[in-house]
């Protein structure tokens, strides 16, 4: 592992106020604030050593940094932090500081630096930011609503009337606000436009299905039917030994893309005339609900990827 055929790699503990730095193959490590004049000692520490740059997805504590970088000409990747965990108890690591996370961070990618994401295109990246605030201002709506439902049985309903009904108005009032932005983002770029043209042609993926997937799923189109349904997490993970065969189950990939497939799934086993028959044997055979609703969302994912990679529009079929 310290023989690297790609050269020097730079592995990076983020947090919110600090960058922990591990060189590798020579193990210079030092630390840096995670501020703009930090991200200007990485990108000269990395042009220096002729380095790739990679760090874990740290809820968006690490977007700046990789921005700067991917402008500075330095090539950042970034590495799933459930195989960076996976690695270190492959390896029997059990301490953990930021020093040791970053050289963790380092050798992961030196020895898979397959698994390395790339930065997004910024396009990609606002309509990310809008999706996500999206979802999480439907979230806190939805807690609302569940708080109006218990003062109903509280009997204190009336007390906060006023109150709830404003909070809910605004709420819907941002929540359209970012909607109608979507839709600015999606309809100001050709491709981002005919992808979700395509997309919102199978029954089953609305607007909010369809843009989920084009921020959450780049890749669409791009990669096969099974490696976008493992993306989305919806991939059955077998679990068998010798004679044993395990139950199948679904595990890892992009939560907040899987919930709404999810969703979508629901709506498709009614009105997709294709996956309401595949449903329908599928109850036939004594399958739970559960099993059906995510065989039906991982079709959905396979035929979406299908008609983007051949750019054709959803036909019914004969």
């Amino acid at each position: 592992m310290d023989n690297l055929s790609h050269g020097c790699v730079i592995g990076i503990d983020v947090s919110r106020d600090w960058l922990d730095l591990h060189c590798l193959p020579d193990g210079h490590c030092c630390r840096v604030p995670n501020a703009p004049a930090g991200h200007a000692v990485v990108a000269d520490l990395a042009r220096d050593r002729d380095a790739v740059v990679c760090f874990e997805s740290t809820g968006g504590q690490e977007w700046q940094l990789w921005a700067i970088l991917e402008a500075e000409g330095v090539a950042a990747r970034q590495v799933p932090p459930a195989q960076v965990k996976a690695f270190a108890q492959s390896r029997g690591t059990r301490a953990k500081t930021d020093r040791i996370d970053a050289e963790l961070i380092a050798r992961f990618f030196a020895f898979r630096p397959e698994a390395g994401r790339s930065l997004p295109a910024e396009k990609l990246r606002i309509l990310r930011a809008l999706t996500s605030k999206r979802a999480q201002l439907v979230e806190m709506r939805k807690r609302l609503l569940a708080q109006f439902r218990a003062h109903r049985k509280l009997g204190t309903a009336a007390m906060f009337e006023d109150i709830d009904t404003e909070l809910k108005q605004r709420f819907d009032i941002l929540i359209q606000e970012l909607e109608d932005r979507i839709t600015q983002a999606i309809a100001s770029d050709d491709h981002l436009s005919e992808t979700a043209g395509i997309l919102r042609s199978i029954p089953g993926i609305g607007p909010v299905a369809s843009t989920m997937l084009i921020a959450e799923m780049p890749e669409i189109g791009t990669i096969t039917g099974e490696q976008a349904a493992a993306l989305t997490g919806l991939a059955p993970v077998a679990h068998d030994s010798g004679t044993l065969r395990g139950k199948r189950a679904i595990a890892g990939g992009r939560r907040a893309l899987r919930h709404v497939m999810f969703q979508a799934a629901l709506v498709a086993a009614h009105h997709n005339p294709s996956l309401r028959s595949f449903a329908d044997r599928l109850r036939k055979a004594g399958k739970p609900h559960k099993v059906i609703i995510t065989a039906v969302a991982r079709k959905l994912v396979t035929i979406a990827n299908s008609l983007c990679k051949s750019h054709q529009k959803w036909a019914a079929p004969t």
